[in-house]
């Protein structure tokens, strides 16, 4: 494994690919974040100093890698009768609803693709002044991939075999099927809600330009780390660093980290990638409504490795419900019983840190985290600094949470009394009977030394 070293001493330039803003984030869009999330909080908890920089695609995002289809945000709008600007504006606050509620500390910087069309033009200019583009009339223009004899290095694509094998519709005109847009115009006849003039005529960014272009302006002509989702390795992050390689006529980029796929099974030993194309995927806002905390989709997600496929099942989401639940209910035994501040415990914080450098080995992370919870031999004070030392990375709000607030519908509440009071009679056969009635209306009962616990049922 690689040992990590800044560019610039204790500085780390971070740039991370935003969501296209045209409808919700789902689920598996939100597991990337989880991962970058954890990758910036380990450094900031290492000393190192973090610009994080994340993209707002809120333009420019064909339906099509291929560089055909509409445009995703004016797709959007045409589908809710808004503006392209106000479905942009909405989803990326939904997107950022969805951040807070994950405890996902939002990026220093958010730069949105509208805001920086010059820059944009001004990548496309000089590419065009070191002989990269060319112009396809009436289409835009295109980068000539087979300028740059590295082309395709971080995936090791197969340049020659997607040529002979090629079974897609090219856009005519296209010298190389790998060729891609760097600035479209706008369809004849067509006017855009988002459209802009260039020295080339009158249209929009291509999907990659925004990135490089961005990451250059707010982080300089080399990166530290560049992230994203594994499915951008072909396409996306490929013709980032072809365009600005270029342009720039050096190395750019040092580290690029990729979160793997959410899959759902379905069945025959299959998965499929949660996606928006398919029309069926799910929020953090539908777990909720289903009485999940967001906090335990976190928990799910970091007890996988970022790089491998994690696959989603309800069932798969209850454990970690249960697994988040006895977490907060053990920290707060310890902060309700540790009667001083206390300082990190060793091997406990050591076994934990290893774990985090082992390429942000989060199950491992996990499991040091309840090795230290259930060492009974530990003061609370100091187990409960240590899990507040864990919790810079691991993101789970500890110092902030509060018992499980449970809503009882009256009928609940009045069972509930009722259960207590056959309790106290030893009428152990009728409370048994109440608590199975209270499971079948959604509401699990456990009883402690303070009174019963009501959890409210998923479902």
């Amino acid at each position: 494994m690689d040992e990590f070293r800044p560019i610039d001493g204790d500085k780390v330039s971070l740039y991370a690919c935003g969501l296209t803003v045209y409808n919700y984030a789902h689920i598996g869009n939100l597991r990337t974040y989880v991962f970058e999330d954890v990758l910036v909080r380990a450094l900031r908890a290492r000393g190192y100093q973090v610009r994080h920089v994340m993209n707002v695609t809120d333009v420019g995002h064909l339906t099509s890698d291929a560089d055909t289809g509409e445009d995703k945000v004016e797709a959007g709008a045409r589908r809710e009768g808004k503006t392209a600007h106000e479905i942009a504006e909405f989803y990326w606050g939904e997107f950022r609803n969805d951040l807070a509620r994950l405890n996902i500390v939002e990026p220093d910087v958010w730069c949105k693709a509208t805001e920086h069309i010059d820059d944009q033009i001004g990548l496309v200019r000089a590419l065009e002044s070191k002989g990269y583009t060319y112009t396809i009339e009436g289409d835009g223009v295109y980068f000539d991939t087979s300028k740059l004899a590295d082309y395709g290095k971080l995936g090791r694509l197969d340049i020659e075999g997607l040529q002979a094998g090629a079974r897609v519709e090219m856009v005519a005109g296209k010298r190389n099927i790998t060729d891609f847009s760097l600035w479209k115009f706008s369809p004849k006849g067509v006017k855009r809600q988002m459209e802009w003039p260039s020295p080339w005529g009158v249209g929009f960014p291509g999907w990659h330009i925004e990135c490089s272009a961005m990451a250059i302006k707010h982080l300089g002509e080399r990166l530290d780390i560049h992230c994203g989702g594994v499915d951008h390795v072909n396409v996306h992050h490929t013709n980032e660093i072809a365009q600005a390689e270029a342009a720039l006529g050096h190395p750019w980029c040092n580290w690029w980290m990729h979160g793997a796929w959410l899959v759902i099974p379905k069945g025959g030993g299959e998965d499929a990638k949660m996606s928006k194309s398919s029309g069926e995927f799910l929020t953090i806002q539908s777990l909720i409504d289903r009485g999940y905390d967001p906090l335990a989709y976190r928990y799910f997600c970091l007890n996988a490795h970022y790089r491998q496929q994690l696959a989603f099942s309800w069932e798969a989401l209850d454990a970690a419900a249960s697994g988040f639940d006895r977490l907060r209910n053990r920290v707060l035994e310890l902060k309700a019983a540790a009667d001083q501040p206390g300082q990190a415990a060793e091997p406990h914080i050591g076994t934990f840190r290893e774990a985090i450098d082992e390429d942000l080995n989060t199950p491992r992370a996990m499991a040091a985290m309840w090795g230290l919870l259930r060492d009974a031999n530990l003061a609370p004070a100091v187990a409960y600094a240590t899990m507040l030392d864990m919790d810079k990375v691991l993101g789970f709000g500890v110092q902030k949470m509060q018992p499980e607030h449970v809503e009882l519908p009256d009928e609940v509440g009045q069972l509930i009394q009722q259960r207590e009071d056959a309790r106290k009679a030893k009428d152990f056969q009728a409370a048994d009977a109440i608590r199975a009635r209270l499971a079948g209306m959604g509401f699990e009962v456990k009883d402690s030394p303070d009174g019963p616990v009501v959890r409210k049922l998923k479902g």
